[in-house]
């Protein structure tokens, strides 16, 4: 997996731990591909401070994935889920690893 698609994988698990700021500077930069100097004209802070805060972020995914391992477990269950031939059993465990 490349890196970048696995870090926003992260995100998507534990963004609720992280800050609002932390949030919209992730968002800014992954999702609306806004670059380092955009977001930082957009919050008044220099390029390098946005660079390293980026880099703090992924960092505090990258450990709480580490610790944690949600992201490990939730994918190994739906590789596992993939094979259960029961439609209504398969889907109602989908529903759970989607919330």
């Amino acid at each position: 997996m490349k890196e970048r698609e696995y870090i926003e994988n992260l995100y998507e698990v534990y963004k609720e731990l992280l800050t609002d700021r932390e949030r919209d500077y992730f968002e800014n930069y992954y999702f609306e591909d806004y670059n380092l100097q955009e977001i930082a004209d957009n919050n008044e802070v220099s390029k390098s401070y946005v660079g390293k805060f980026i880099n703090a972020i992924e960092e505090k995914l990258i450990h709480y994935e580490e610790v944690l391992k949600l992201y490990e477990k939730t994918s190994k269950i739906r590789n596992i889920v993939k094979y259960i031939d029961d439609i209504e059993t398969r889907i109602k465990i989908e529903e759970i690893l989607d919330k």
